[in-house]
């Protein structure tokens, strides 16, 4: 029998909340965001998954938006009083850069700094690749930017979804505009970042910028004084159209592109995110962000700033990880990072296969000071990175060049003298030929002069000459010294100004490589239609469907889990004590009792299970104290009669599913029991992910040592729990329209199976 909550009074139940319900939101998913309709002129109707998600992006010749032939500006001055005077010069110069013809719009001046200037771009004969709009009232001019048949647009203009609900209006409309034609275009409330002209004279690969707010993009634009290499910059704004998404794919297909920096408020889809951080993995190109709404005050402003929903941060940490984006918190840490994983080559094949078997990276710090080498010993240490003893043969050799009362095993202090000679250069080079070592780390420290030249230039040399990367500290307060602006930042090492960003970016070098070296994009073989389980699922619910809030009973959500292939302990529902004790026996003591009731989801909080029930007078006593307390605590439920279960054992863990507003369905898992609401110790994927991804999340848990088995206790059957964790995503997938919310808690993880001890259910 299948039954449910949807009544008043259970939604006031005082009982706690899932932590799946808190870590996600329960709107309807956008991740198929606008990408996935079909508008008159555009490419074919995108593929999509069970889901109703894409499982590719579109294509958007972006080739064209950044190497235009011709533009247009629309609102073009040379006034002095006009601020679009300035614009108006930034965006010409920009276009006869790339060669491209230039043409002035503006209904009020017949001449613009000595050019013709026509009154609508309809006047204009040539086709227009790219439209920068500098008027306040764009929405006309994007309708005749479509007629003229312009490829391109460029909105400057705020006062859209970012400012409320008239706003959002006026965005709609721009949308839909859009939608149903041929142009593409970048914002509204955007900038003229995407109009910057790049230096060309720094070696190197280069980063590539996505933001949606110019201000935090410009220090990384103004990392190019401290000679890191920029090739462009995508300033989304809105993004009414063009988003995030599309130009990290289109960056990470650059050959000159070494890493993607994001400045992200919120993204426009899920979806798309996941597609976009796809291409870029199988491309081996790394993705750093900034993601901002971490907290609530976060949050709040970014809605404010670009009218985005920045959804759960756990989750967006979530699949950062399932995808290898690094996500660092400050725009210094952006910067550094991205320019590090840009600016070195992959680590050899023996050592990615040894950070695809869970070790850490190899570094080997080397200093002119013992007390520096230990601080950044402790701190890479710390970050899970490993500090080997260099071999017997290369410390012999250092110690011929260094005194004998001083560490060359790791860290390296050569006490100072030695960088001033002939010697500096052996030692570098004894170092970075050891087997033992991935990279090198060298944090200088206020160096004197007469050491630090030498020993800068020692260093550029000698990181020439290696595949494995050389990383610098320059930790002088001054950093007006010419061995750090001439000699250090006129080369391509990755130079740092603290100790933390420097090991954070050695940190990230390994785990990106580790990350791309294993990686299988899930979208390689989507699910493109329900499976045969889900027909059975179907209709189990189908009487309950529609129905806000319903809420399946413990029994019926296992039956749902039944159809997957999740195994569930025996049971049978008692409406008297008799009938308990003869189940009892049929299942074979001890046995669990549980309240069955849809009203009443969490049965522990209210004192409704009792566990280890060991004979018939401890069933009977058991199921008159259960009745008359579900009676006493829930008098308006409806109670089905007492579920009398197998007593199961193993580590307490906990599968859910939740559905986020931004990615859709949900999953996941943690350490389960009572507890959960407390400890809080849980991660989560999206769907679709691997059964890699899948082990990796009973790794990531704080807990993880209980799984493998604590204090003489037995180790859970892992792969019994990767082979659960697949299952819900399949359910997740296969029922993305019917179920809101699925916990199972606890999921009892022994060491030769799992089974699902108590389940809930919950239907959109």
């Amino acid at each position: 029998m299948v039954r449910a909550n949807t009544t008043k009074a259970a939604a006031k139940s005082p009982v706690k909340k899932s932590p799946v319900k808190k870590a996600a939101a329960k709107k309807a998913p956008v991740s198929a965001s606008r990408s996935s309709k079909t508008p008159k002129g555009r490419s074919s109707t995108p593929t999509l998954d069970v889901t109703g998600a894409p499982v590719k992006l579109r294509k958007v010749d972006l080739d064209t938006f950044f190497r235009p032939k011709s533009v247009a500006v629309v609102g073009a001055s040379d006034s002095n009083a006009k601020p679009n005077t300035a614009l108006t010069k930034k965006i010409t110069v920009w276009a006869e850069t790339r060669g491209a013809s230039i043409h002035y719009v503006n209904p009020n001046r017949p001449i613009v700094d000595g050019r013709p200037c026509a009154r609508s771009l309809t006047e204009i004969d040539e086709r227009l690749d790219l439209v920068a709009i500098l008027v306040g009232d764009p929405i006309p001019i994007v309708r005749d930017a479509i007629d003229a048949k312009a490829k391109f647009a460029v909105v400057f203009a705020a006062g859209f979804s970012e400012v409320g609900k008239a706003g959002e209006r006026m965005q709609a409309e721009l949308e839909e505009l859009i939608a149903q034609s041929d142009l593409h275009v970048l914002g509204p409330n955007t900038n003229l970042n995407a109009f910057e002209v790049f230096r060309d004279d720094l070696d190197g690969k280069a980063i590539a910028l996505v933001t949606q707010s110019g201000h935090q993009g410009r220090p990384i634009f103004q990392g190019q004084e401290i000679g890191i290499r920029l090739s462009h910059w995508a300033p989304t704004g809105n993004e009414a159209d063009l988003e995030s998404a599309d130009f990290i794919s289109y960056f990470a297909s650059q050959k000159g592109t070494g890493a993607v920096a994001c400045y992200v408020e919120g993204f426009k889809s899920g979806r798309t995110l996941q597609l976009a951080a796809d291409d870029a993995a199988k491309k081996k190109v790394p993705v750093v962000a900034v993601k901002v709404g971490k907290t609530a005050e976060g949050t709040s402003m970014a809605k404010a700033h670009t009218g985005h929903l920045t959804g759960s941060d756990a989750v967006v940490s979530s699949v950062f990880r399932q995808f290898g984006v690094t996500r660092v918190d400050g725009l210094d840490q952006l910067l550094e990072v991205a320019a590090t994983l840009a600016r070195t080559k992959p680590p050899s094949s023996a050592a990615i296969n040894r950070l695809k078997r869970g070790h850490g990276g190899r570094v080997c710090v080397y200093s002119i000071s013992g007390g520096t080498g230990a601080h950044m010993a402790d701190l890479v240490a710390d970050a899970g990175l490993e500090l080997p003893e260099l071999t017997k043969n290369s410390q012999r050799q250092l110690h011929e060049w260094i005194p004998p009362y001083l560490r060359v095993s790791n860290p390296v202090d050569n006490g100072g003298a030695p960088v001033r000679d002939w010697r500096g250069p052996k030692i570098l080079e004894t170092m970075i030929a050891d087997p033992n070592v991935d990279m090198l780390l060298c944090p200088i420290t206020g160096a004197l002069a007469s050491m630090a030249g030498k020993l800068t230039r020692d260093i550029v040399e000698a990181a020439s000459k290696t595949d494995k990367p050389v990383l610098v500290v320059w930790g002088s307060p001054s950093g007006d010294e010419s061995a750090y602006r001439e000699t250090l930042l006129g080369s391509t090492v990755p130079t740092f100004r603290t100790f933390t960003n420097a090991v954070m970016a050695a940190k990230a070098y390994f785990d990106h490589h580790r990350f791309v070296a294993g990686y299988s994009s899930p979208f390689a073989r989507p699910q493109m239609s329900p499976s045969e389980s889900a027909t059975k699922a179907k209709r189990l619910i189908a009487p309950l469907v529609g129905e806000p809030g319903s809420t399946l009973s413990e029994q019926d959500s296992k039956a749902l889990l039944k159809a997957y292939g999740i195994p569930v302990p025996k049971e049978r529902v008692a409406t008297s004590a008799s009938e308990a004790v003869n189940a009892a026996k049929r299942i074979g003591y001890p046995v669990v009792l549980k309240v069955s009731s849809a009203d009443i989801p969490h049965k522990s909080d209210l004192g409704l299970v009792e566990v280890g029930v060991r004979n018939d007078a401890e069933v009977r006593t058991a199921f008159r104290r259960m009745t008359e307390t579900a009676k006493a605590a829930a008098p308006k439920a409806a109670i089905d009669g007492i579920l009398v279960a197998e007593q199961a054992s193993g580590v307490e863990t906990v599968v859910g599913i939740a559905r986020d507003e931004l990615f859709g369905p949900v999953v996941m898992f943690g350490l389960g029991g009572v507890f959960i609401e407390i400890l809080k110790d849980v991660t989560f994927r999206v769907p679709p992910f691997s059964a890699r991804d899948a082990g990796a999340m009973l790794d990531e848990l704080t807990g993880a040592a209980m799984l493998r088995g604590a204090r003489g206790r037995p180790a859970a059957d892992r792969r019994a729990l990767i082979d659960v964790i697949m299952k819900v995503q399949r359910l997740a997938v296969d029922l993305s329209g019917e179920l809101v919310e699925l916990d199972i808690n606890p999921l009892l993880a022994g060491p030769k199976g799992v089974v699902a001890a108590d389940a809930l259910a919950v239907l959109s």
